[in-house]
């Protein structure tokens, strides 16, 4: 069957269990052209700094469309490094969403600024700029829109709003990896972009791994030093650095998996496009709504109900694998609650924690897969 401009793959036996994600599918479909790439690695015994890193960081700057590539050894050290690069320090401030993952506020507070978390837009979930708007004072060094689920916010509204106030912008595309905002990929727009290769992303590794992308040559070089100890030449420590390096053999990794990524984000879309077809209009179910101008990737496909852990109970009993992201809103969190939470209450991301249900959407689902989670999804609110 075809959707869209793409052919899901089929399965001839019925299947009742479809995972959230499926690595193990992912790795069958490319085992031969990764073991060729890891076995290279392993052969030269180049564990740390090989040439697979240049390699890769050379392919992802190209892919995204700027300057410069850093490799490093996970998103959420990808995001401290980046904004040390563009400056953030104590005493500065830096504003984000409410509904991100922990790991962006996380390195917020790691660099010694004061995180200011705004609330999201009630349809799209994506950063509200006019909170962001009025969230800016004179010690704003920086706004930080995380591009969740693989869909982004109008850049060309932010990077307005930021070049009025004279502030910085990194993004967060951890889960954007192809996005599109009015035909550029996201990661061009800000001053610097943070990413994520964790396993389970659009573009993953087989382990850590997290990289940042600039147009500065300067910072580039900068975070080179600062990922590797402070240093350009072995032994020379030019400043206080850190042990955040990209291994050589998730660089190997990614390089292959890149190859991929656009036929794997093009099955997302299909995947996307059936289930917004079939759930249309099913019980009190809200449906992903995209930014105009925006063309998503579809890392999560997430939707909205009132009776978010009934649906992901029964799917889970069904054999569906369905997750919530994210479960507390970043101000509720153990972490934070006791400064951020003090800041307001962002109720749409607050009441939206409370009903978003993640569905399966990975590039080795099936048609069958996809059919029989719509069919579980409409058995749930046809109970009587």
């Amino acid at each position: 069957r075809v959707h869209g401009d793409f052919t899901l793959p089929q399965k001839m036996a019925a299947r009742r269990s479809v995972p959230l994600v499926d690595l193990k599918a992912n790795y069958q479909e490319i085992k031969a052209e990764m073991d060729t790439a890891i076995h290279a690695v392993l052969d030269s015994a180049y564990y740390i700094g090989g040439p697979q890193i240049k390699t890769f960081e050379d392919e992802w700057a190209a892919y995204v469309g700027v300057g410069h590539s850093v490799g490093v050894s996970n998103g959420t050290d990808a995001i401290f490094l980046a904004l040390e690069a563009i400056g953030v320090k104590a005493g500065d401030e830096v504003i984000t969403q409410a509904n991100t993952y922990t790991a962006t506020v996380f390195s917020i507070t790691r660099t010694g600024a004061t995180p200011v978390i705004v609330d999201v837009d009630p349809d799209t979930m994506m950063i509200d700029l006019a909170a962001v708007r009025a969230a800016i004072t004179p010690r704003t060094k920086c706004i930080l829109p995380v591009h969740l689920y693989g869909m982004c916010c109008d850049m060309d509204a932010l990077m307005a709003l930021a070049r009025e106030h004279n502030v910085r912008v990194l993004e967060d595309a951890s889960q954007a990896h192809g996005c599109k905002w009015a035909g550029r990929k996201v990661g061009v727009f800000g001053d610097i972009g943070a990413w994520s290769f964790y396993p389970g992303k659009n573009l993953g590794a087989y382990g850590d791994a997290g990289g940042i992308t600039t147009n500065d040559a300067e910072v580039a070089r900068m975070l080179k030093m600062a990922r590797n100890m402070g240093q350009e030449k072995k032994y020379y420590h030019e400043f206080v650095g850190y042990n955040h390096r990209l291994d050589t053999i998730q660089a190997a990794v990614l390089s292959v998996r890149l190859r991929h990524l656009d036929e794997w984000n093009a099955r997302r879309v299909a995947i996307v496009a059936r289930y917004n077809a079939e759930l249309a209009g099913v019980g009190d179910l809200v449906l992903p709504k995209v930014p105009a101008g925006c063309e998503p990737v579809w890392h999560l496909y997430v939707v909205r109900t009132g009776a978010q852990m009934p649906l992901h109970d029964f799917l889970a009993a069904a054999g569906v694998g369905v997750g919530i992201h994210y479960p507390i809103a970043i101000h509720e969190t153990g972490a934070y609650k006791d400064t951020l939470g003090a800041t307001g209450t962002f109720p749409v991301a607050t009441a939206a924690s409370k009903q978003m249900v993640s569905l399966p959407v990975h590039p080795n689902m099936s048609t069958e897969d996809v059919d029989y989670v719509v069919a579980q999804v409409k058995a749930f609110f046809e109970r009587k």
